[in-house]
C-alpha cells in the first residue's frame, strides 16, 4: 500500500508558487515561501496590499505547488481554503512562520517592527487535497 502524501515535504522545502483566483476568474500565480504550520495547514507571509491577499479575501480557494531549491525532482501540490490573519493578531504567527522557515532571528524586535511597517499578514491554507499520488 502506498503512503499518502503529507505536508512533511514542507519541512525541508519552502519554495512554492501560490495560485489564487482573480476577480475575472483567471488565475494569479505568485512565488512565495511556504511552511507547514501544522500537519494540515500551510503558512505563507504576505502584505495586506498584495494582489494575492486581495484575491484570497474575495475567494479563499488556494493552490500551492512546492518544489526543492534545485527546482527539479520531487514536488508537492496542495489545494485548500485560505484564511488571512492581519496585524496585530498575526504577529506571533508570523514569528512562528519565520522560525519554521529560517530558524531564530538575530533581532526579534527588528523583525516585529518590519512586519508592522510592511503591513504583513499570515495566509493559512487548510489543506483538503494533496499530491501527487501517482507519477507518470
Amino acid at each position: 500500500m502506498a503512503t499518502l502524501p503529507t505536508l512533511e515535504f514542507l519541512r525541508l522545502h519552502h519554495h512554492a508558487v501560490l495560485g489564487t483566483y482573480r476577480r475575472d476568474g483567471g488565475v494569479q500565480l505568485s512565488p512565495v515561501l511556504a511552511v507547514a504550520m501544522s500537519p494540515t495547514t500551510i503558512g505563507i507571509s504576505s502584505r495586506e496590499t498584495a494582489i494575492k491577499t486581495r484575491n484570497l479575501r474575495r475567494n479563499p480557494t488556494a493552490f500551492v505547488c512546492v518544489f526543492p531549491d534545485s527546482f527539479f525532482g520531487s514536488w508537492m501540490q496542495a489545494d485548500g481554503v485560505a484564511s488571512i490573519a492581519s496585524l496585530p493578531t498575526a504577529m506571533e504567527s508570523l514569528v512562528e512562520y519565520y522560525r519554521l522557515a529560517a530558524g531564530e532571528h538575530d533581532d526579534w524586535s527588528a523583525y516585529r517592527e518590519s512586519m508592522t511597517v510592511e503591513r504583513r499578514v499570515l495566509i493559512e491554507i487548510e489543506v483538503n487535497r494533496i499530491g501527487p499520488t501517482v507519477s507518470g
